[in-house]
């Protein structure tokens, strides 16, 4: 496929032995790692698996646009999940986080993302499907060991709607 004006190269396909194109597919690869990693995280809150979650972002420091909070390590950051999302019957928040506009950047062993989320709900018999909170993160990530790691994230609240079936607080 030939490539879109002011992209070349991007779209077509590698040269053996040309060290641009290996780097494209470095980069790529790390990428894609840092969005399933983005993914992920939707997924255990999704779950309700709060210690996954804390356990994801273990080794990140965890901020909320317009508040001090500063949360680091799996066990705080585990405990503010607890204590703050509504888990029903089944153990779930009764959510679905969808993650998009997903824009990752690598700098070597290090990156950061920008994306958007939607958290939808639904409660049979209580909550109709309804879109209760959106809003944007802004990630950090470095490659430690064998794999990337959150290091930062920064949750920033844009659209708030009826949360009194999703939060144990008020924001």
């Amino acid at each position: 496929m030939a490539s879109p004006p002011g992209w070349p190269g991007r779209w077509q396909a590698s040269s053996a032995g040309d060290p641009s194109s290996a780097y494209a597919s470095i980069v790529d690869a790390a990428a894609l790692d840092i969005a399933n990693l983005i993914y992920t995280y939707a997924e255990l809150i999704d779950a309700g698996d709060f210690a996954g979650v804390g356990a994801l972002l273990e080794q990140a420091t965890v901020t909320f646009e317009g508040h001090d909070l500063v949360l680091t390590g799996a066990e705080a950051i585990e405990a503010l999940y607890v204590a703050s999302t509504r888990r029903y019957e089944d153990g779930t928040p009764r959510t679905k986080h969808v993650m998009t506009n997903v824009i990752v950047e690598v700098d070597g062993t290090r990156a950061s993302s920008r994306s958007y989320f939607t958290v939808l709900q639904a409660v049979p018999g209580s909550v109709a499907l309804q879109p209760v909170v959106a809003g944007r993160y802004r990630d950090r990530f470095e490659f430690r060991g064998s794999a990337w790691v959150f290091t930062g994230m920064h949750v920033i609240i844009d659209l708030m709607g009826d949360v009194s079936g999703h939060l144990l607080i008020d924001v």
